[in-house]
């Protein structure tokens, strides 16, 4: 399906999370398709937003720094908006499991605020909600599609899972437009490389940056899939320009999976050079790794025609010439 760009014209849109990674690569692409865009992000230091990222269109933007947990504010903010790109989120795993109840108030609390709020002060919005794999836990096969069994494995999980349903039921029952993607390995420019909270990517290129080594839990042949920010952004605007979409969960994937040694040793050649070093999983991430896992994308793709268009190892080259031109601005 092409994006009919001029959908988003003159549209207003609000995007939660908006200076995060996806957040803020969504926001110019909308600026680009002239929506009338504001974001809000709470720039909390662990979560990822990075003023930075809306760099190439700070002027052309509104920035609003709050928390999706502000009831009063989200209830100001979303008033008028069109669309609602529903991104902001804790997104660690580990953090989830060390505070647990942090997790639940952004990942599951605030997004019944949020639905509150729309149906009190804005029930034509349209929502589009970010969700993870994570949900599905351990794949009891593979490639996992939408009807594969939901068993998280970590409290990320479980309030993701819980913030999926509150739109759900919105949607059902309240007639609040919403869509869910539930989102596999997405990298790209902007994405956090500090550390690993946002994506093991991150910081995989932040060592290669840096002259060090990748370092590989167990032995590398758990298999991943990934998709580059461009065709997220793609999936994002695809569905909300459809209406055939309320109500609907789509997975994200690519169906050309490869082992976390092979994503290695691909970062290092369009890096030219590097190296990578392997070691025991930590007690208390193996707990909550999910093994080998690959989505099926194919309710997206015959729906909406959605596929991804660009290679990991193309994403990989850009993403990596972006952070030696900006490295100074993410670490």
């Amino acid at each position: 399906m092409k994006l009919n760009a001029e959908g988003f014209s003159n549209k207003n849109v609000i995007i939660s999370g908006g200076l995060g990674f996806i957040g803020s690569n969504l926001a110019i692409k909308l600026v680009d398709c002239g929506a009338v865009v504001t974001i809000i992000d709470s720039l909390i230091p662990e979560y990822g937003g990075n003023l930075w990222n809306i760099e190439p269109v700070k002027d052309k933007v509104k920035i609003n720094i709050s928390d999706v947990r502000d009831e009063h504010s989200i209830q100001h903010l979303i008033q008028g908006q069109d669309y609602f790109f529903n991104l902001a989120g804790q997104t660690s795993h580990l953090d989830s499991m060390n505070n647990p109840f942090i997790d639940l108030e952004i990942n599951s609390k605030a997004q019944l605020s949020i639905l509150e709020a729309c149906k009190k002060y804005n029930p034509g919005i349209r929502i589009i909600f970010a969700s993870t794999r994570q949900l599905y836990g351990k794949p009891q096969y593979l490639p996992v599609d939408e009807k594969h069994p939901l068993f998280p494995v970590d409290v990320n999980g479980i309030n993701k899972l819980s913030g999926e349903w509150y739109h759900i039921v919105y949607n059902n029952i309240y007639d609040i437009k919403t869509s869910i993607l539930r989102l596999t390995n997405t990298f790209g420019p902007r994405m956090r490389i500090k550390d690993a909270r946002q994506t093991f990517l991150g910081i995989w290129i932040k060592n290669l940056i840096e002259d060090k080594p990748i370092t590989i839990y167990g032995d590398g042949s758990q298999i991943r899939d990934y998709n580059y920010i461009d065709d997220v952004v793609d999936a994002f605007l695809t569905v909300a320009a459809s209406d055939q979409c309320n109500g609907s969960i789509f997975n994200l994937g690519n169906d050309q999976p490869i082992s976390l040694l092979t994503t290695a040793e691909l970062m290092i050649e369009e890096n030219h050079a590097g190296n990578y070093d392997f070691k025991p999983f930590p007690s208390d991430l193996k707990k909550i790794d999910i093994g080998d896992f690959y989505s099926d994308f194919s309710k997206i793709k015959n729906i909406l025609g959605w596929s991804p268009q660009v290679s990991i190892r193309d994403g990989m080259k850009e993403t990596i010439d972006y952070f030696r031109n900006n490295y100074q601005h993410y670490i």
